[in-house]
């Protein structure tokens, strides 16, 4: 699903029709803000029934450059994951 389809599916889904897509794109834009702004500060944003984000941790580790098969270092590094909620993962 692109950013689009979310926003038309959001427009549709909501009760109130006046909804505009702009408005709705507002909305989802200001909401994954405020997602992202909660993992920076908690490490941690969690949804229920949908869901868990976390920050997690990469070790440096040994790679290998694709295209001269030269081995290089890897620096540690943080990434976002995600556990999916019960109900969610059971639904799939």
């Amino acid at each position: 699903m692109t950013k689009d389809e979310l926003i038309a599916s959001v427009t549709k889904n909501v009760k109130d029709s006046n909804l505009s897509k702009r408005l709705a794109g507002d909305v989802v834009d200001a909401t994954f803000d405020v997602i992202a702004k909660a993992i920076k500060k908690d490490k941690r944003f969690a949804y229920p029934g949908f869901g868990t984000f976390t920050v997690r941790t990469r070790k440096a580790r040994k790679g290998r450059n694709p295209q001269t098969g030269e081995e290089i270092k890897i620096k540690a590094s943080k990434t976002v994951g995600f556990k999916p909620a019960p109900n969610m993962k059971n639904s799939l």
